[in-house]
């Protein structure tokens, strides 16, 4: 008597290429997540500079405008002059990165919010919450992280 046989299963290939087309639009998903603890997405930061790394000098930052560092993530700011301050560069809406400071507001231009330069709070939505706040140093004519 012979052994009962068993049978395969073969996917199809349109059950493979659904399967990937699947994976494909939950990792383009995923991407626009912008993940966070709080509540609107983003808030985060990028790479952390490490204390006493230069980020940038103070010529320049403009007085009402600011710089915007992308690799580290964070947005240096001179709302009055001599006066300078920086937020995560990361939009609390959906994660975005920022993308101008002028006249005193920094910009996500992906959807519209806006944020003081002076404080970084929310001044236009979709974001509600405030971008947090970075810590720094400035000796001389250097910007440092602290």
């Amino acid at each position: 008597m012979s052994a009962p046989r068993q049978t395969q299963y073969r996917p199809t290939r349109r059950i493979v290429f659904h399967g990937l087309g699947a994976l494909g639009v939950a990792a383009a998903l995923a991407g626009c997540g912008g993940g966070s603890s709080d509540d609107e997405g983003g808030g985060g930061g990028g790479a952390e500079a490490e204390a006493g790394t230069e980020l940038a000098t103070t010529s320049e930052v403009p007085v009402g405008g600011g710089l915007i560092l992308g690799d580290q993530q964070i947005v240096i700011t001179q709302p009055t002059e001599g006066d300078f301050v920086a937020f995560t560069a990361v939009c609390t809406h959906q994660g975005s990165t920022v993308t101008s400071v002028e006249d005193g507001v920094i910009a996500c231009a992906v959807h519209g919010s806006s944020f003081s330069a002076a404080t970084g709070e929310v001044e236009g939505g979709p974001a509600g919450s405030a971008l947090a706040k970075v810590q720094i140093a400035v000796e001389g004519d250097k910007i440092l992280a602290a």
